[in-house]
């Protein structure tokens, strides 16, 4: 029994489910850029990668004021530090 709004039998849709599958690893397979590679840290070590760059990120802050352009200086090379380590780590995530 099928709901009014609804075409075709279970047996298409599975039909075309396949089909789109069979395209997506041809296409894939042909521009191997397209696949998705599991990009994501342990749960864990998110949590404590996370957890301490807010607290690096508060104490700072704190430089940033205590001791003016000193602690914006090292406010910039600790932040171009950080983005040099997670381009490094992203380049040898996709090799």
């Amino acid at each position: 029994m099928q709901c009014p709004g609804q075409k075709g039998s279970p047996m298409a849709t599975e039909d075309k489910q396949r089909q789109f599958d069979q395209i997506v690893e041809r296409l894939t397979t042909d521009y191997p850029s397209l696949r998705r590679l599991p990009r994501q840290w342990p749960r864990p070590v998110l949590i404590t990668v996370l957890s301490v760059a807010g607290v690096v990120w508060a104490l700072l802050s704190v430089a940033m004021v205590a001791w003016g352009a000193r602690g914006v200086a090292l406010t910039l090379a600790v932040v171009a530090l950080s983005a040099v380590a997670l381009a490094v780590d992203n380049y040898r995530r996709r090799r």
